[in-house]
């Protein structure tokens, strides 16, 4: 059951983030619970808290790279860290994450929104190979009309000009739009660029405390369809 009451109006395309909105990324370290024992849940942890610092902070010093590359350097971090450094494991690791399995009520939100004659798209900091992977993967690729990637401006969300691409590259203005994600700070984002925002918080989070909050909270995708008025 939804967290607020309200509901999204007027909204004419659904842009959702990918990793950990649409897909899964918990599970490519617990597909590797086997090698990693008692750490696979620190090392889930610190190594999605190194890939977020990392894209804040190319962003902000203006050295970009792509996510495949910062998603690489941030496992190696987390791995070091651990006492984990391991090639081998590493491999198993990347691979996993190019692939990453979508959460079971993806494919069916997105059918029902796209059944309706809504625009669907993902915004995501992966690169283009890593979102094809993924979509491909998951068989997403007839439900889903766009997929935009942060290479387009060589910076990372929650940068405004990432969040432009969406309007843009749908031919929708922002506040027909309602962007998704499961990232407090990247919902922030999104809000204040001026989209309407709706936040997957699947764990029962606090919000952030920042001005620019969602205008809807759920705690599934499935939620979502019963939100979006005409």
């Amino acid at each position: 059951m939804a967290e607020t009451a309200a509901r999204l109006s007027s909204i004419k395309a659904c842009v959702f983030d990918a990793y950990g909105t649409l897909f899964d990324i918990s599970a490519v370290t617990g597909g590797c619970r086997d090698l990693l024992g008692d750490k696979t849940e620190a090392l889930a942890r610190l190594w999605r808290q190194k890939q977020l610092e990392y894209t804040w902070l190319r962003s902000l010093i203006g050295v970009h790279a792509d996510f495949w590359q910062v998603t690489g350097e941030s496992l190696d971090y987390a791995l070091e860290s651990l006492g984990l450094a391991d090639p081998s494991l590493r491999a198993r690791l990347m691979q996993r994450h190019l692939t990453p399995a979508p959460f079971p009520d993806a494919a069916h939100t997105l059918e029902k929104l796209h059944g309706r004659g809504l625009r669907t798209a993902i915004l995501s900091n992966g690169s283009p190979t890593m979102l094809t992977a993924a979509v491909n993967n998951a068989d997403l690729r007839k439900v889903i009309d766009l997929t935009i990637s942060v290479e387009a401006v060589n910076a990372y969300k929650p940068h405004p000009t990432v969040y432009a691409l969406a309007p843009v590259q749908l031919g929708v203005e922002s506040h027909h739009i309602c962007f998704v994600s499961a990232n407090p700070w990247d919902v922030a984002g999104g809000a204040h660029f001026g989209f309407q925002t709706a936040w997957i918080n699947r764990a029962g989070a606090l919000p952030e405390r920042l001005p620019w909050r969602a205008a809807v909270v759920i705690r599934s995708l499935a939620e979502l369809p019963d939100l979006i008025g005409g």
